[in-house]
């Protein structure tokens, strides 16, 4: 697989439910902030040849003195982003070059190199792929009263996560569509969706948390530590 992708890291929201004054994506995990854990696992991916940060304007300089601390080569584009995470993509899309393109959370730093490489996979057989978990609880849908309307068959529900992989043009025009419509959608597969194209599903890891709340730091703090101790006796995966 030659380096044909190209990545946008999404990382310019302000989250409140941490409860921080500090972004979630900048709080520490381990011995480095979250979003350098992140960045780290696509600059170590041969695929990868160029990597789009999008930060909130008030952090573009600290972004730019981590991407020289840690040697992150392959960030080439540092912008600022915009008012929903849709306009963020497509700030950080434009500057992208490759054939391929994945989205990612910045908030996302325990995915693995092998979901990142099925969801990869699934997108050159189809155009467009999302890395996703078949959802484990029973889901009720619930109307405006608090009361149950439907449960819908949990075979059929999966819980979607990033990446999120398409073939560049596809996204692009997908954006500038969605722009110009004035639509904003939850992900970048919905943006996708409403053109009429498939997109198809790559089953993921229930490991690759979304860090957004206070109880998920201890946890992807164990999920970290667990996965330095299997790379240390020689069972992790290689990049």
């Amino acid at each position: 697989m030659g380096a044909d992708w190209g990545v946008v890291i999404v990382a310019a929201g302000r989250g409140t439910r941490m409860g921080t004054k500090e972004s979630k994506q900048y709080l520490q995990l381990g011995d480095k902030p979250i979003l350098v854990h992140t960045l780290e696992l696509f600059q170590a991916m041969d695929s990868v040849k160029e990597v789009a940060l999008v930060v909130g304007s008030d952090d573009v300089e600290r972004c730019r003195d981590w991407v020289r601390q840690y040697g992150l080569t392959k960030v080439t584009a540092i912008v600022a982003g915009g008012k929903e995470r849709q306009h963020s993509v497509f700030c950080g899309l434009q500057t992208l070059t490759s054939e391929w393109v994945m989205v990612h959370d910045g908030v996302r730093p325990l995915v693995t190199a092998d979901a990142v490489r099925a969801c990869c996979s699934a997108a050159k057989q189809s155009g467009a792929s999302v890395l996703a978990v078949p959802v484990k609880d029973t889901i009720k849908q619930v109307n405006e009263a608090g009361v149950i309307v439907s449960t819908p068959d949990r075979r059929s529900l999966w819980a979607i996560q990033t990446p999120q992989a398409f073939r560049r043009v596809l996204l692009q025009e997908a954006h500038e569509r969605a722009q110009a419509e004035g639509f904003i959608g939850t992900d970048d597969a919905m943006v996708v969706e409403r053109m009429g194209t498939p997109v198809t599903v790559a089953e993921g890891e229930y490991t690759n948390i979304k860090i957004t709340t206070p109880e998920d730091l201890p946890w992807a703090e164990f999920l970290l530590a667990k996965r330095r101790a299997d790379l240390a006796e020689g069972k992790g995966e290689h990049g």
